[in-house]
């Protein structure tokens, strides 16, 4: 069975990663940085998703030994020049939550009649420092006018996605994980791995 650590401590993102990957049908050991002496969290200082997603798949294998997969998402809102984008996470500053971060979305798009979104997912695998295979994964949706559901992380309850009719927070996990940003690029790595990429 063959081993792959999942760089992140997203709680959310883990569960998302967990449930497509153990779902794939591949033979893999999941681990996580909790799993391993993975020392201090590595800076994220790509300009891109894909910058992001290969610094941190090739410094945990660097420092794991082990097989790794980076990632990193967030939302990309039209209106807004592509903000948050990379500073997904952090767009309400230093140590903020979710509601933060929606509050602040909320209020720079008060006055937005423009409310195209997307989510983008770049995934990097890498071995001993060097990446092998990267894939990204992308879904377009809306940003409405207040929170709905209670389900997902992040931004997921102001991301509507019309061909369901619901929020990304109204979807069960499954669903969600069909149709994602993240599922969409995970499809290509579980291909990868089913062709031997990690052999």
């Amino acid at each position: 069975m063959t081993a792959l650590l999942l760089a992140t401590r997203n709680r959310g993102k883990k569960r998302e990663l967990e449930h497509c990957l153990s779902a794939s049908g591949a033979a893999l050991r999941l681990l996580f940085l909790a799993d391993v002496a993975a020392g201090e969290d590595i800076e994220e200082t790509g300009r891109t998703f894909a910058e992001n997603a290969r610094l941190k798949a090739d410094h945990y294998s660097r420092v794991s030994g082990l097989d790794t997969l980076g990632d990193d998402s967030g939302l990309e809102v039209a209106a807004l020049g592509g903000r948050p984008g990379v500073l997904s996470a952090r767009y309400a500053g230093p140590g903020a939550g979710d509601d933060a971060r929606i509050t602040k979305l909320l209020d720079e798009m008060r006055e937005v009649s423009d409310r195209r979104a997307r989510f983008v997912s770049a995934v990097c695998i890498s071995r001993g420092g060097t990446a092998l295979a990267q894939f990204i994964g992308t879904v377009d949706g809306e940003i409405l006018r207040g929170k709905r559901g209670a389900g997902g992380f992040g931004y997921d309850p102001l991301f509507f996605y019309p061909p369901l009719g619901r929020t990304f927070a109204e979807l069960p996990l499954e669903e969600k994980n069909r149709i994602s940003h993240r599922a969409r690029a995970l499809e290509q790595v579980r291909e990868f791995i089913l062709q031997g990429g990690l052999k």
